[in-house]
């Protein structure tokens, strides 16, 4: 008969301990990938950015962009009115597949004083080209980096495109939305005044 000797060798030792240090690898790797990826989702859904009610950034109401067809796009024009402001880009796909909603939108609210302006965080040459190709019926201001930065300033920190905003008639920011716009966005959003 042998006897069982009660102290543990050196390897029975050595496997619990790397398993112990696996294991605490393995939950902090899933920590910080969890965290990385509840920031990401964070940063990316529409509700992570409050649509609280806030005044524009000082100065709004007198930027001015160019326009595609030459002259100026005055933002004091839209004071006064709800307003649809959307910053895109030609290079930006979901920007491009909301534009013709959009256009729709603008072409059933004008009449009722809604106001729709685009800011094109872009170069001129290529939004000029752009609306050869699909015109549209409301206004287009040329913001370059300018509208990047006008876009931080009013709630996008992230810079993703698209990004909408919708201030009421009062000029106060009612809605924010980073991503394409849906159609019960844009529903919703006709109804306020």
């Amino acid at each position: 008969m042998t006897a069982i000797d009660p102290t543990p060798s050196a390897a029975q030792d050595v496997a619990p301990a790397h398993s112990r240090r696996g294991l605490l690898v393995a939950a902090a790797s899933l920590a910080a990938v969890s965290g990385a990826g509840l920031a990401w989702w964070h940063a990316q859904d529409p509700a992570a950015i409050s649509p609280s009610v806030a005044e524009p950034v000082d100065g709004f109401w007198s930027l001015q962009w160019d326009s595609p067809q030459g002259g100026l796009v005055k933002m004091r024009k839209f004071h006064g009115k709800p307003l649809l402001l959307n910053f895109w880009a030609t290079w930006c796909p979901p920007c491009v597949d909301e534009l013709p909603m959009i256009n729709a939108f603008y072409r059933q609210n004008h009449r009722n004083g809604m106001q729709v302006l685009a800011l094109a965080v872009d170069k001129p040459a290529s939004v000029q080209s752009f609306l050869q190709r699909m015109p549209l019926d409301f206004p287009i201001g040329i913001a370059a980096l300018a509208g990047s930065e006008l876009a931080r300033n009013l709630g996008n920190l992230g810079g993703g495109l698209p990004f909408s905003i919708f201030l009421g008639s009062d000029g106060v920011v009612a809605q924010r939305k980073i991503g394409r716009l849906l159609q019960t966005d844009l529903d919703s959003w006709a109804q306020v005044k």
